[in-house]
Formats: C-alpha cells, sequence, structure tokens
C-alpha cells in the first residue's frame, strides 16, 4: 500500500512538473518571439498559487519573473518591458520591439496581483473592422499582446462559417441558398449577430477552409497561454430559407437593421422549438471536434435586434431553452452574453424584463459582459445582473474611427468603485473595442488596473511618455498630462475629422464634434513638436495621431471660411480658401504615410493577400474598401479611418466635387444652399468601393521633421484656433 502511494505521489509529482516545464517553456517562446535578447536575459520559474500573480526580480545579471502560469510570467515580462525597459509592445505585428541597448537589471524585487480572476477581450465588431483578412502572422502578435496584458479570457469567433456550411447543407440549404445567406468577410460580424444576411458577399471555399486552420492555431496558443477561449454556439439565427425547408417551425424575420434593404433582414427560430436543440447539437458537435471546447460560449441572440416578444415570460423561456440547448450538449457549459443589447435598448428592457432573461439560466452559468460601462454601467440598474456574474468592460472606441477618444480618468474612477461596491458577482474587466486603428494606452490602463500596486493615474502618464519617448522626455511628459486632463475625456462614439465626412453647406457633421477645447490639442501638439528626437514606434502614432487632428481644426475652420465667402460671393476667398482646404487633405495623407498601419494602401495589401485567386481577392478588397467608407444601410462613415491613400483619393474627391459645386452655383446661392451629399458625391463613393487600382503612397522618413513644417504653413490658423 505505501509502494502505491509513492507512485501515485510520484507520478502526480512528475504530471505538476510538466506543467510546470510547459508554462516556462511557453513564456520563454513567448519572450522569444519578442526578441531573442529578452529570452537570454529573463528566466521564468513557476510557482503555485490561488490567484494569478506574478514576482520580478533579479539575479545573477538575470531577470527573474516567478508566476503561477504562463499567463501571469508573460504579464511580468511586460512589466518588466513597460517600466525598465521604457518599451511598448503594439498589438500590430510587423512594428519591431524597441529594447535598449543594454537590457536592465531588476534591483528590488516586485510582486503584483491580480486582483479579478477574468480579464476580457475583443469584441465581435473587431473581426470586421480590423481582423477580417489577418493570417497566423498577425494574430500570433495579438495574442502575445493579449497575454503580456493579462488577457485569459479573448473572444474566439474565427471559423465558425465553415461549420455552419456544413450543418446548413445537411438540414438541406443549397450552395446557392448559402450564397444568398452569408455576408462578405469583412461584415460577418454583424451576420454573426443576426443583423444582416447576404450583404457583400459570398464567402468563398477558400475563406471557410483558411478560416478553420487559422482557428486552430489561434485556440491552440491562446490555450498555452493559460486563455480560455469564448466559442461561438447557436444564437438562434438561421437561414430565410429553412422556413420553407421546415414550415412547421417556429421561425420568425426579425425587425430591421440599420436601414438595410429587406432582402438583408434575418430570422430568428424560437429555443422552445425542437429544431433549435437539433442544430444545437450538430453545430456544438462538429466545433468541439475541430477547435475543442474550454466550456463558455458566446451567445448574442438579439443584438440591436427587436425580440419576437418583451413579455418577462418569454424572455425567461427564451434564455432557459438556450441554456438547455447548450447543456445537452457540454454539461459543463457556460453562456457568456454581451449586455450591449440592455444598453441599446434601455427603455425596452425594463428591470422586470432583464430579471426574467437572467433567472432563465442557473446562478453562475451565466457571465455578462457590462459592455459600455464609461457610458452606462449596466450592474447599477439591473440589480447587479440579478445575481448573475459579470465583467465591467470598457469600450473605447466605435468602428476603429482614428480619432482620440476614450474617457479615462472617469472610465478609471468607476473601475475602482465597481471593484468597491459591485458585488462578489463581479468577477472580472475587460475591453471591448470595436476596433485597433487607436491609441493603444486607454486600453492598457484599464487592463493594468486589473492588478495591484497601479500607481496614480499622473505617474502612469510618465510612465507612458517615458516608453513612448524612449527616454526622460519632458515634452512628452507634458503633452501625455493634457492628454489625459482634456483629450482623453470623452466617451466615445462614432467621429472623425471634418475632412473624413460628407460636406454639406454651413454644417459640420455631428460626429465630428469634440469635447476638450482646441487650443489644448494645438498646446498637446505643440509640446510633442519640441522634443530632441521622435525615433520610437509609439511617439510617431503619437505624431500622426495628433497631427491629423489637428489638421482636422484647421480644415473645420478654412471650410466655415469657405462657406462664408460664397454667401458673400467672394470668388477670390472661395479660390484661397478652397485650395486650403484640398492641401489640408493632401497633408494629412502624407503625415498618415509615415506608419503603415495608418495606410489604406496596407488594409488592401491584406485582403487582397489573403485571396489566391483573383476573383476572392477582388472580392476582399471590395470587402476592404467598402467597410471603411460606405459600409452599408445608414452606416455611411460609421467606421471612417483617417488614413492615408483614403484622404488622397477619397475624400479628397468628394470634397473637390463640393467645392466645384460651389463654384457653379456662386451665382445661384438657392441651388447650393441645399447642397448636401448629392448623388454625384454618392454615385463617386460606391464606384470607389469596386475600384482595384493600386493606391500609391508618398515617400516620407521624418515624421518630426513633416510635422513642424506643418506647424509653419498653418502658423496663422494655429493661431486662430488658440484664441
Amino acid at each position: 500500500m505505501k509502494y502505491r502511494l509513492l507512485t501515485l505521489f510520484a507520478a502526480i509529482m512528475v504530471a505538476v512538473a510538466a506543467v510546470a516545464a510547459d508554462n516556462v517553456a511557453t513564456a520563454r517562446a513567448l519572450a522569444q518571439r519578442l526578441s531573442p535578447r529578452l529570452a537570454d536575459k529573463v528566466k521564468f520559474v513557476q510557482k503555485k498559487s490561488a490567484v494569478d500573480q506574478f514576482t520580478l526580480s533579479g539575479r545573477k545579471g538575470k531577470v527573474v519573473i516567478t508566476a503561477n502560469n504562463a499567463n501571469s510570467m508573460a504579464m511580468g515580462l511586460n512589466h518588466y518591458l513597460k517600466n525598465y525597459c521604457l518599451t511598448t509592445v503594439s498589438w500590430y505585428a510587423d512594428i519591431a520591439v524597441e529594447l535598449p541597448v543594454e537590457l536592465p537589471d531588476v534591483k528590488k524585487a516586485v510582486t503584483l496581483k491580480a486582483r479579478v480572476p477574468q480579464r476580457f477581450f475583443l469584441n465581435y465588431c473587431t473581426y470586421g473592422y480590423t481582423m477580417p483578412f489577418w493570417k497566423w502572422h498577425n494574430w500570433e502578435r495579438l495574442i502575445d499582446w493579449m497575454a503580456l496584458n493579462g488577457v485569459n479570457l479573448p473572444l474566439a469567433i474565427t471559423g465558425q462559417d465553415a461549420i455552419w456550411a456544413k450543418v446548413w447543407k445537411q438540414m438541406g440549404l443549397t450552395q446557392e441558398d448559402l450564397d444568398n445567406y452569408f455576408t462578405g468577410p469583412a461584415y460577418l460580424a454583424w451576420h454573426h449577430m443576426a443583423n444582416i444576411d447576404g450583404w457583400c458577399g459570398p464567402l468563398p471555399q477558400q475563406w471557410l477552409d483558411s478560416q478553420v486552420e487559422l482557428q486552430k492555431q489561434i485556440v491552440a496558443r491562446e490555450r498555452e497561454l493559460n486563455m480560455r477561449p469564448v466559442l461561438p454556439a447557436f444564437a438562434g439565427h438561421v437561414p430565410g430559407k429553412l422556413k420553407e425547408l421546415y414550415p412547421d417551425a417556429d421561425i420568425k424575420q426579425l425587425s430591421q437593421w440599420a436601414v438595410f434593404h429587406d432582402r438583408y433582414r434575418t430570422y430568428f427560430l424560437n429555443s422552445e422549438d425542437p429544431l433549435y436543440a437539433k442544430i444545437q447539437k450538430m453545430y456544438l458537435e462538429e466545433q468541439t471536434k475541430l477547435f475543442g471546447t474550454d466550456h463558455i460560449y458566446g451567445i448574442d441572440p438579439f443584438n440591436e435586434m427587436v425580440p419576437p416578444s418583451l413579455e418577462p415570460e418569454y424572455l425567461y423561456n427564451v434564455t432557459k431553452h438556450i441554456y438547455e440547448s447548450l447543456t445537452a450538449v457540454d454539461p459543463q457549459a457556460e453562456w457568456l452574453q454581451m449586455a450591449w443589447f440592455l444598453y441599446h435598448m434601455h427603455n425596452e428592457y425594463t428591470p422586470e424584463r432583464i430579471k426574467a432573461m437572467m433567472d432563465g439560466v442557473p446562478k453562475g452559468k451565466m457571465p455578462m459582459l457590462d459592455y459600455f460601462c464609461e457610458a452606462q454601467e449596466i450592474w447599477r440598474i439591473s440589480d447587479k445582473f440579478s445575481g448573475q456574474p459579470y465583467i465591467w468592460c470598457y469600450l473605447g472606441n466605435f468602428g476603429g474611427s482614428t480619432k482620440l477618444q476614450g474617457d479615462m480618468m472617469e472610465a478609471g474612477k468607476a473601475l475602482e468603485t465597481a471593484l468597491k461596491e459591485g458585488g462578489d458577482n463581479l468577477i472580472g474587466i475587460g475591453s471591448t473595442l470595436e476596433g485597433l486603428d487607436v491609441q493603444q494606452v486607454p486600453f492598457e490602463y484599464i487592463f493594468d488596473k486589473a492588478w495591484t500596486g497601479f500607481p496614480d493615474d499622473y505617474t502612469y502618464m510618465e510612465q507612458v511618455a517615458r516608453r513612448h519617448a524612449g527616454y526622460d522626455s519632458p515634452e512628452a511628459r507634458e503633452a501625455w498630462k493634457l492628454m489625459y486632463d482634456s483629450i482623453f475625456a470623452s466617451i466615445a462614439g462614432t467621429c472623425g475629422p471634418l475632412y473624413n465626412m460628407r460636406p454639406t453647406l454651413d454644417k459640420e457633421d455631428a460626429r465630428t464634434s469634440i469635447e476638450y477645447e482646441p487650443a489644448t490639442l494645438v498646446q498637446v501638439w505643440e509640446t510633442l513638436l519640441g522634443q530632441q528626437k521622435v525615433d520610437r514606434d509609439a511617439m510617431i502614432l503619437d505624431m500622426i495621431m495628433t497631427g491629423r487632428e489637428i489638421l482636422g481644426l484647421v480644415f473645420s475652420l478654412e471650410k466655415k471660411k469657405f462657406d462664408q465667402a460664397f454667401h458673400d460671393k467672394d470668388r477670390e476667398a472661395m479660390i484661397l480658401h478652397g485650395k486650403t482646404m484640398f492641401g489640408i487633405i493632401q497633408d494629412a495623407d502624407t503625415l498618415n504615410a509615415h506608419q503603415p498601419y495608418c495606410t489604406m494602401q496596407k488594409w488592401i495589401e491584406l485582403a487582397r493577400d489573403y485571396g489566391e485567386t483573383k476573383a476572392e481577392k477582388d472580392l476582399y478588397e471590395l470587402n476592404a474598401r467598402r467597410i471603411v467608407t460606405v459600409w452599408g444601410g445608414n452606416l455611411t462613415d460609421y467606421a471612417n479611418r483617417a488614413w492615408a491613400g483614403l484622404c488622397r483619393e477619397y475624400f479628397y474627391n468628394r470634397w473637390r466635387t463640393y467645392v466645384n459645386r460651389a463654384f457653379s452655383d456662386a451665382d445661384n446661392p438657392n441651388g447650393f444652399a441645399n447642397f448636401s451629399y448629392n448623388n454625384t458625391i454618392i454615385g463617386f463613393e460606391w464606384d470607389w468601393t469596386s475600384w482595384t487600382t493600386p493606391i500609391p503612397l508618398p515617400q516620407v522618413n521624418d515624421v518630426l521633421g513633416f510635422s513642424r513644417h506643418l506647424q509653419q504653413k498653418y502658423a496663422t490658423q494655429l493661431q486662430e484656433i488658440k484664441k
């Protein structure tokens, strides 16, 4: 008996050692991917702990990171990179990890612990606005970035459409039916959320097959890094054709979304119908066979859609039967749901209705993502989700719009309050941003707050400035203090500079409004221009992001003067201000060209590279062009980007139409007074999305020098803005 116990103990110890070795090897491989120099400098050690934690220390010229698993080791590595090496790791592939010549030692040990067990990241929309054409090379860096920021609960919805194609064919649908059902790749997020069918498709078989292989790599790496991928499950969205094939099934057409034509409307199968559980079983069994499972599934049946009924009894039964369909296949299943629908339709979802939906699932089995907490914390108006676990989330961005936005100060305060008052069922912190084409800092700020040892906010911003500059730059420190105090002080919305928007006489699109003093942004920008050097990628992006917004302010000023000159019938002034407007758009184009990920060329390159045949490449480029411009429905400019290529080709031509029309109607002011986005502009927009002509980029190499040139060129306008 004693021998058996010793043998069992030895086997357990071998298994524990193997897990520890796997975690250490995984962390070391991550360090190697970032830089071989890091892998040589840093030693990883695993130590058991009831909570996620890491200790950073130094020993014999090595940096030692002792942590409970590979995810915590990655968080410790990032703490070293940010605070000792003054390094920012980009979430984009191809942006190098910039390290000092000598990697510094850690002279005093630091131990940090996770304040919450779950850290969630991503949004269905991110898969459309940023990642539709990503290959493994791109995903590998993002997964590393997630681990470095402590994320352990990522949304993982890649590859599902191949499974759905198989399921629907087994249900009797033809290939033609599927071609009319699936959207194009860039729009699949809204197809998955049951908003639209068929838009900008079909999906090539090459897409379906490649996404399956990609998802296998994604979930394998995420699991290595101690993440729990949230896979999709059946939410009730079915092809309209299914109603014909199964006439007795309880299938209803859902409400119109975003003013899309009726042909793109979606259908919902009631979860009480026996067919629902059958489809759920077919889907989950195939998905588990391909990708495995971590027993947590994302299901969002009524995102921005009106349910067939809002009666509490109906809502209770919908959630009850959805959950039962899950557990019939996976008894350990948890259902993760985003609470965006409760924010989006807050007038309809009364406390009684919310409670009914929460009570349909056993307590602890339906974690909710409180999706947009910087604007509205649903936990406060739902009795803390009636006891269901929830994750406090910062959204921070809509559509990937390239604008300085996100209320960091107030979001940070709200998060701290939630951690104190949000109850024991607050289990995590997350970010649900819609696109990555934005400043990383607000999102890293939120994830850093998920751990102990967070300094006061101004100290944190000083640290940001140091690592963006790569040295202790007084100018960077002052600029980032101002940005924290005044610029990153507005709740995210769909927004952009005026030159990104359709032109209208005497008006500015409401999405161009700002909540900071324009003079403050000028101060931020001019402070950054005072730096000795700008050679870090993070600081180059700071220069681009602030500079293009400055150009937006100058453009708004010139556009008002142009409109006034039109009313005054002053053709000479119209010529002057019209030329200046065109010059601003071209300068914005050149400024963005200093970073490939700020260019339309990079976006289209990713799209075309994903295809194999010319037809596939053209379809993917159509998707790429369309989603950041006309989008579809009533969503034109929702995902606007101030990118090189877009500025020079797309925005420039829209505004040229406006200026030319003003000159042609200068003697007929009543005609031009009614000008908005006329058929000429709309026709150009849709034509442009189908072009495949390569977009050239200007040659650039010195963002600081070019920015100082802009400061001199627009000195007069900048003085006006400061007043």
